[in-house]
């Protein structure tokens, strides 16, 4: 069974050895690994996640008994609107097919109905092969955007909602 807890500061070295666990499975084909390394130290360092923790994001930690299998994070009244905006999802590979995202996805369903958002909003690269995933679960592509994310890097999303 699976169970989702609230993450605190404490859990910043778990969210960490899940995203550098899963990010060279996802984006090794897409990104180059200098990216690659920039991005995780830009919102996976120590700092960037209390960050995150402390002001709009809440971050939820999925577990099978005592071992985390992944973590997403959200934020209510994403820029002043009644969007709940996903920003982060991500599986250990082994626990990847088993429910553990659409746990992870209902989880921030419910906190965006409970906040009385009207869409769950969530960028995701074109090329990663999640697309499929959150298609599936109901959000649909409503626009494309390349983001300059510093260093001379982009990245190439789609932007993709779910009305609820």
């Amino acid at each position: 069974m699976i169970t989702i807890s609230q993450a605190t500061s404490k859990d910043i070295p778990t969210i960490q050895a899940i995203a550098h666990q899963t990010w060279p499975l996802t984006y090794g084909s897409i990104l180059s690994s200098a990216q690659l390394e920039y991005m995780l130290d830009l919102m996976y360092s120590d700092n960037s996640l209390l960050e995150q923790l402390t002001t709009k994001s809440m971050f939820f930690l999925a577990y099978e008994g005592k071992t985390c299998l992944g973590f997403s994070s959200c934020e209510n009244n994403y820029r002043n609107n009644k969007v709940t905006r996903l920003h982060k999802i991500y599986i250990l590979p082994q626990a990847q097919g088993k429910g553990v995202g659409k746990a992870l996805i209902e989880n921030v369903i419910g906190i965006a109905k409970e906040n009385q958002s009207d869409v769950i909003s969530l960028n995701v690269n074109k090329f990663n092969k999640a697309v499929s995933f959150y298609k599936k679960l109901g959000f649909e592509i409503v626009a494309e955007e390349d983001l300059d994310i510093g260093n001379g890097y982009l990245m190439e999303d789609y932007k993709m909602e779910l009305n609820l």
